[in-house]
């Protein structure tokens, strides 16, 4: 790469990039939005469609698509801009593509994705001693 482009980038690289989700996770992103004066938290909730760059350049950026008022809205987030708070994943996804963009031409429930399960780390109850729970039956 060019080194003046080089340099340019290096201003605008931000240690804390959101990670932790990727295509087809329902998110919370947290944005930061200045309205006169005043600075607020603003949070856009949808799915992730797409990722471009994967968050190793500068430029890398991911695409968050909802439906508002029966109208799709999307917006692109650059992964190292400051004003991006946090990103939360509400809903993993699984899904089989890396660009979602089909989506665009789903209508209703139709633009659900499947829920990826993800295994949580198990919680040791204090004090059973090894004696097994009695499974409950309901009749």
């Amino acid at each position: 790469m060019d080194p003046i482009i080089k340099k340019i980038e290096e201003r605008f690289w931000n240690d804390k990039k959101p990670e932790g989700f990727q295509v087809g996770d329902v998110v919370d992103v947290h944005v930061r939005i200045r309205e006169g004066d005043k600075e607020r938290t603003q949070i856009f909730t949808g799915t992730v469609i797409r990722i471009r760059g994967g968050g190793g350049s500068v430029r890398s950026t991911f695409t968050v698509r909802r439906i508002v008022a029966s109208e799709g809205v999307e917006r692109v987030f650059p992964f190292h801009s400051r004003r991006i708070e946090k990103v939360i994943v509400k809903r993993p996804g699984k899904v089989r593509r890396a660009k979602l963009y089909y989506l665009r031409e789903r209508v209703g429930k139709a633009t659900k994705v499947k829920e990826r399960r993800v295994d949580m780390p198990s919680k040791k109850k204090k004090g059973g001693k090894g004696k097994k729970a009695e499974p409950v039956v309901s009749s």
